[in-house]
């Protein structure tokens, strides 16, 4: 019988729910208007605020449980100006539902114990106990442009990803909208039918819910379009805006291989592996631009459950499924093919064949 992470998902649902009303003011009252990452950019304040909230009601109810962020503290001990601007934004920032704000913790007491509760993030990750991985603003530059960014949290146990949720502010609720080019840019969370939760459960299915700022709404299952081979010329693709990201050059070769002949769509974060998981795209392609560089576990965990539980395959360029379990990296792992399983080993061979003409 597989185990019960009702408590877990639920709590997780709620803590980016809330995190993501934070991210949702940040942008609207410092990020118009800004293209930078300095220090004390929308970007910073968004992220540090963002993992406070997450980490606070994750030790709320598992106060022994790890917990693998990027933000630690020391900038905002040193930054009274700075610390201050966060504690404002994390003092007033609560679910609109009692029952749900209690559920986790409530409210952070001070400022010094805001600054305790960022520095909580600082597991070193690994294959043995409970550690929650936390990325909270993936797509920083989406985020600054107005385009996709997510509010991303994952459980692992022993290594294994057991829950995975991601709040996207920008998409579309409905799940029958399919990915369009518009999508990097210009986009906006305000107004009905915009902004979404994503969660998956190892074993139970995915989901999605309308993105609320009280209690959770009403989910439906999603599941990945099933396309077969022969069908694969009709498929969408997804890849990351930036360059530095993902070989862009690869990734067009690779597709015009496979006869696909719809323009991809470049966007942030991964809302791609939302977004393939829901039907709305059918692959997505994180191709190594560099061979040392490491993908960070918080950057996929939850993605990759949830589109493994939407009836999708993830693996690296090699085949291989992608190992959170050996600390705050995929050090086993070069790049990313998340595919809907009927044409994923297709899109491999693709991959191999391509890459390694190189």
């Amino acid at each position: 019988m597989p185990a019960d992470y009702s408590k877990e998902l639920e709590v997780a649902q709620l803590a980016v729910q809330r995190a993501a009303i934070l991210t949702k003011r940040v942008f609207h009252e410092k990020a118009k208007g800004t293209v930078s990452k300095d220090d004390a950019s929308p970007v910073t304040i968004g992220d540090f605020g963002a993992q406070a909230l997450i980490i606070s009601a994750l030790k709320a109810s598992f106060p022994a449980d790890e917990i693998v962020a990027e933000e630690e503290a020391a900038q905002l001990r040193a930054d009274p100006a700075l610390r201050a601007t966060i504690w404002e934004l994390v003092r007033d920032t609560a679910l609109a539902d009692p029952a749900a704000e209690a559920l986790l913790g409530g409210p952070i007491k001070d400022e010094e114990t805001l600054l305790g509760v960022i520095d909580e993030g600082n597991s070193k990750g690994g294959a043995r106990g409970r550690i929650w991985a936390i990325d909270p603003i993936d797509g920083t530059k989406g985020f600054l442009r107005g385009g996709q960014y997510a509010v991303c949290l994952a459980l692992l146990v022993d290594g294994d990803v057991k829950v995975g949720v991601l709040g996207c502010p920008n998409l579309p609720v409905d799940d029958s909208t399919r990915l369009a080019e518009g999508m990097a840019s210009g986009q906006t969370d305000e107004g009905a039918g915009v902004g979404v939760l994503f969660s998956g459960v190892l074993g139970q299915g995915a989901t999605s819910r309308p993105l609320t700022s009280g209690a959770l709404a009403q989910s439906q299952s999603i599941s990945m379009r099933k396309i077969a081979e022969s069908d694969i010329a009709g498929a969408t693709f997804c890849e990351s805006v930036e360059a530095a990201h993902s070989a862009h050059g690869d990734q067009a070769e690779i597709a015009k291989k496979l006869g696909i002949t719809n323009p991809s769509v470049r966007m942030d974060s991964q809302a791609k592996y939302a977004s393939i998981a829901r039907g709305a795209g059918d692959i997505y392609l994180r191709l190594p631009v560099s061979a040392t560089y490491q993908e960070k576990i918080w950057d996929h965990a939850a993605g990759d459950l949830i589109v493994r539980e939407a009836g999708g395959a993830v693996t690296d360029i090699h085949g291989k499924r992608l190992d959170f379990g050996v600390g705050r990296t995929l050090v086993n792992n070069k790049g990313v093919i998340a595919a809907t399983a009927g044409v994923h080993a297709r899109v491999l061979e693709v991959v191999r064949e391509v890459l390694n003409k190189e």
